[in-house]
This record gives structure tokens, C-alpha cells and sequence, in this order.
């Protein structure tokens, strides 16, 4: 069983940036590909952007051009880096594992934007 920790979040005002962290315990974790997901109360959880593990990277329109993700293999993490955030944003943010068809989650990190 992989186990997924989120870490980073937190309150930012408007405008601002935030960096969320997620580390894994598998000694695999480069063979995995992994994705950011976020949930708003009261909506579904939608996907932000993804880290393949031979590093492609895509992105949902929303997060083009104000979210960077990135992954360190080595220290089994990859990152979101939000700049701009806007109170839309607010949501916890879920990294995603995926392997064959092994999937795991995380416990979410709350992200709130607010002036």
C-alpha cells in the first residue's frame, strides 16, 4: 500500500502564491505517473494538472500559465507551485498516484484564498 502525505497548505490573500508538497512511501515512485486533483465544497473534484513518470506534464485550462507542476524523484515528491491565486481557487488540493492499475490518494491539503 502507497501512502500519500500532502503538505503546504494554507490561507494566502488574493494574488498571491502557495507551494503544496506530496511525498510517497514507495521506493517505486518514479515509475509513477502523478496527478494534482482539487475539490471546491460543493463541487466535484476536478483535475488541475499532471506529472507522467518519463516527466511529460499537462495542465487543465484553469491552471495554464498560473500553476507549475514538478516532481523530485529522488526525495519521492512532487510539487505545485500557484501563483495568482484567486478565492476561486480555494478547494483542498489531492495528489493522485497511478501505476498500471494501482491508484492512490492522498488526504487532501486545504488551500484558501481570501482577502
Amino acid at each position: 500500500q502507497v501512502q500519500l502525505v500532502e503538505s503546504g497548505g494554507g490561507m494566502v490573500q488574493p494574488g498571491g502564491s502557495l507551494k503544496v508538497a506530496c511525498t510517497s512511501s514507495s521506493a517505486s515512485f518514479s515509475v509513477y505517473n502523478m496527478k494534482w486533483y482539487r475539490q471546491a465544497p460543493g463541487k466535484p473534484r476536478e483535475l488541475v494538472g499532471s506529472i507522467d513518470s518519463d516527466g511529460s506534464i499537462n495542465y487543465s485550462d484553469f491552471a495554464k500559465g498560473r500553476f507549475t507542476v514538478s516532481r523530485d524523484n529522488a526525495k519521492r515528491t512532487i510539487y505545485l507551485q500557484m501563483n495568482s491565486l484567486q478565492p476561486e481557487d480555494t478547494a483542498v488540493y489531492y495528489c493522485n498516484s497511478v501505476f498500471r492499475a494501482f491508484s492512490y490518494w492522498g488526504q487532501g491539503t486545504q488551500v484558501t484564498v481570501s482577502a
